[in-house]
């Protein structure tokens, strides 16, 4: 039954003018006797702590000087720029308080997700009271020397952003995009039984797709095995311009909604501060006996239903405790409390001295000694040491990690007798690996797929593992698990944020895609890079195990799915982000597929994004040989090319990276050697993509010295790569043989048809490769035209099989490296 507990006051407010025009600063309250759970003793307390916060987020906002407002305010004590957002403050640091009420009594171990927007100013507030703020940053002490630094660095430049960023203690959820707070709170949970998440979602966030699916993701949260997520959805009404969509339905349509998504809404709604407490504090109580209760009896064995899990709605008005009335217009309450209530300050008399109102009315000289410490009664409310929100080791997720017991790969690995011999389907030997891992780390490694599992060929984790389910099992079902170690949900956003939330919090995973269908999380990644980014820039933060893509059912090999299948771009986007946090691995078979993946699972605060193919392929390297050629990244494959004479250069470099561009870079090879067997021919191939980088501008970069004795100086390369070809333009571009570089890749040319088809559609073919050489190895257009020609021939005579047979001509079909031992 969906409980309302009445604060009283109403929270909508009009936008009509009023005070004759004037700017209007609030009053300061007495708080009444309500009756609830707490007495008048902790009533005060809590709200002397919801007052010190708000002053603290104001000043934050507007001071650079006189923090404590012993003074007049005069122009030079505001900020000249004024950044930040006060709207969602006030609610933020409501939950905080209360959050920690419930922590001292409870002995919690709990965590803060702030999801709305820019509210940082609160977060960073109630660190600095919990005393947090100073042990990490010793130039701001909890005093008035700490709180003027503290307001000083605030959205100034060389300062601090106005979100929670990697900079705010307590914080492993960045504020920049919205959307994702409720994934990486439920993600923080998985496999942390005694962790509860306090996850504020702002009505502006909760509009967002990702978050519109983000309330399913109690239905992956086992109340035996994983921590609790208490939602606190913030409806304070207004966005930046327009009103919030929860915020305006009916509330019994909100509570259905709710519920039909598996909660028990409890309602705070109000304006009146006593009544607001004593609401929350009743809230917060009844969610979190009833948590316990679902966890006390799924621990205990009781069997249970999908349990409803509580979660608040706190309704209160937008910028709470701000001026009423901004040169005449309403403000508290509406949308222009959204950012900065009072914006012409430094410049403005009357709206300086409104401000300097503002900030008298949470009366601080009630609230912070003649130091400018928090008083006695502040510092009591502080849970202690780790139990602190804002000190938990959960937020700093890189303090808790353990290594993973990761078996030998070399175990899974195929045997290749010679190179081409046999076909192996790469992702399938992989998956019998990280069936090892996953049994092997049964409480720190997750994998999480978008319904995409087995048809990634990665279904021999199953064997170990069920899909995590924790709605209804029907008979019918098969592999669905309540203990499961597999998240599949057909939403990226959803598998994305569950991972970065499990990441963040010092655990370790696999994200497996389809290639084309990542793009789909293209913000998430970029703001996940960010955090990595600036995060190793925090001297207190550890570095997390780095997030790991697994992309298959990729371009070349959607051949059934079609052109809205085929699409490698997400590498272009991996790589606009800072060389010291991505990687990028196109492994050309399965034993390089595995060494890879054991390298990325090992590694710390990276994105690897790999890239591998589920249908059968080449094995061409053996374990040992597959282990060197990855310690590498790029090499030579000296059995492929056709330049045995010691001290010659290549006439013509063919190089490849991915698993199909170096299948038919190996084909062309064969075609070379047979036909033209006096062309010096150099067979390159390129692993790890960050190797084609010059070394001052990636860690994995090769110098230009060692970049020339691959690729040459002056010697034309005909390069066959996975993706878009101008990536690899855009990687060489300042190498000295540039000019030489003739680049095959995806050029936006697919379709349903044959996996050879889909190549010569994009000029990616072994053929086309042959008449690159022809084209652009000096002198040879004259001596080879004949053999040109026969490959224009072979491209024509192979579509025209196709369109007549449904399959491709068996020439390229059944086509295996040319090995002298088998004839």
């Amino acid at each position: 039954m969906t409980r309302t507990a009445s604060a009283g006051g109403d929270t909508s407010a009009d936008n009509i003018d009023s005070g004759g025009g004037r700017t209007v600063a609030p009053e300061p309250y007495v708080l009444a006797d309500v009756e609830g759970p707490l007495d008048r003793a902790e009533l005060t307390a809590l709200d002397a702590w919801w007052r010190a916060a708000n002053y603290l987020a104001v000043g934050q906002i507007y001071l650079m000087a006189n923090p404590l407002v012993r003074e007049p305010l005069r122009a030079e004590h505001v900020k000249p720029r004024l950044l930040g957002h006060f709207g969602t403050v006030p609610g933020l640091n409501l939950v905080w308080a209360h959050a920690n009420r419930a922590i001292r009594r409870r002995d919690l171990n709990a965590v803060f997700v702030a999801g709305p927007g820019h509210g940082g100013p609160g977060p960073n507030a109630c660190a600095w009271l919990e005393g947090t703020y100073s042990e990490l940053y010793s130039h701001i002490p909890r005093d008035g020397l700490g709180m003027a630094a503290m307001f000083a660095q605030f959205s100034f430049p060389g300062g601090v952003p106005s979100h929670c960023a990697p900079e705010t203690p307590g914080s492993f959820h960045e504020g920049g995009e919205l959307g994702y707070s409720l994934l990486h709170a439920y993600g923080a949970a998985l496999d942390n039984p005694d962790l509860t998440v306090f996850c504020v979602v702002g009505d502006g966030e909760a509009e967002t797709g990702p978050l519109a699916g983000s309330w399913h993701a109690n239905k992956f949260i086992s109340p035996r095995r994983d921590g609790a997520v208490l939602p606190i959805l913030a409806l304070n009404e207004y966005k930046i311009a327009n009103p919030t969509l929860l915020a305006r339905i009916p509330e019994a349509d909100l509570i259905s909604l709710l519920r039909g998504y598996g909660h028990e809404p409890i309602v705070v709604a109000g304006d009146d501060p006593a009544r607001v407490h004593q609401a929350m504090a009743s809230a917060v109580d009844t969610s979190l006996d009833r948590i316990a209760d679902i966890q006390r009896a799924a621990r205990a064995g009781d069997a249970h239903e999908h349990p409803r899990w509580p979660m608040i709605v706190l309704r209160t008005p937008k910028g709470w405790t701000c001026p009423p009335y901004v040169d005449g217009v309403r403000v508290e309450g509406t949308f222009r409390a959204h950012q900065v209530p009072l914006p012409a300050a430094r410049g403005d008399d009357e709206h300086r001295a409104v401000l300097e109102q503002w900030l008298r009315s949470y009366r601080p000289e009630q609230l912070f000694d003649e130091s400018g410490a928090p008083v006695p009664e502040l510092i009591d409310l502080v849970p202690a040491q780790a139990r602190r929100m804002s000190a938990n080791p959960v937020a700093n997720g890189g303090s808790l990690v353990r290594d993973l017991r990761l078996p030998d790969w070399r175990d899974q690995g195929v045997e290749v007798s010679s190179p081409g011999a046999t076909d192996h389907e790469a992702t399938r030997v992989l998956g019998r690996w990280l069936r090892e891992v996953t049994r092997n780390n049964p409480d720190n490694f997750l994998t999480f797929a978008p319904d995409e599992l087995a048809s990634n060929r990665l279904q021999d984790i199953l064997e170990v593992t069920g899909r995590d389910w924790q709605a209804d099992i029907d008979p019918r079902d098969v592999g669905l698990d309540r203990q499961g170690r597999v998240i599949e949900v057909l939403s990226e956003h959803m598998c994305q944020g569950l991972l970065e939330g499990y990441l963040l919090t010092g655990r370790h995973g696999v994200f497996t895609c389809y290639e084309a269908f990542v793009h789909i999380v293209d913000a998430m990644f970029n703001q996940h890079a960010k955090w990595l980014d600036a995060s190793a820039n925090v001297p207190w933060r550890r570095p997390i195990p780095s997030l790991n893509y697994l992309l298959s059912s990729h371009v070349w090999r959607q051949d059934h799915n079609g052109f809205t299948h085929q699409d490698p771009g997400f590498l272009d986007v991996v790589l606009n982000k800072k060389p010291e946090i991505v990687r990028v691995y196109l492994p050309p078979d399965a034993n390089t597929l595995l060494c890879v993946y054991d390298h990325c699972l090992r590694s710390r605060h990276y994105v690897n994004v790999v890239v591998a193919g589920k249908q059968p392929q080449p094995d061409w390297l053996s374990v040992d040989d597959a282990q060197v050629h990855c310690a590498r990244g790029v090499g030579i494959w000296e059995w492929a090319g056709n330049n045995d004479a010691i001290g010659t250069a290549p006439d013509v470099v063919l190089a490849c990276a991915g698993d199909v561009p170096t299948l038919e870079t190996l084909a062309a090879a064969a075609i070379l050697r047979d036909r033209l067997p006096e062309l010096r021919v150099r067979v390159v191939n390129v692993v790890d993509l960050m190797r084609l980088v010059p070394s001052d501008e990636h860690p994995h970069g090769l110098p230009d010295s060692e970049f020339d004795t691959l690729f040459t100086r002056e010697r034309p390369v005909i390069f066959a790569f996975h993706g878009y070809p101008w990536l690899i333009h855009r990687l060489t571009y300042r190498r000295a043989n540039h000019a030489e570089m003739h680049v095959r890749g995806y050029k936006e040319k697919g379709t349903t048809t044959t996996p050879f088809d889909m190549v010569m559609l994009n000029d990616l073919d072994r053929y086309h490769l042959v008449m690159d050489v022809v084209d652009r190895v000096p002198g040879l257009r004259e001596k080879a035209a004949g053999l040109r020609q026969e490959m224009v021939d072979a491209r024509w005579n192979a579509r025209a099989w196709t369109r007549r047979n449904g399959a491709d001509i068996p020439a390229v079909a059944d086509w295996r490296w040319p090995d002298p031992a088998r004839g």
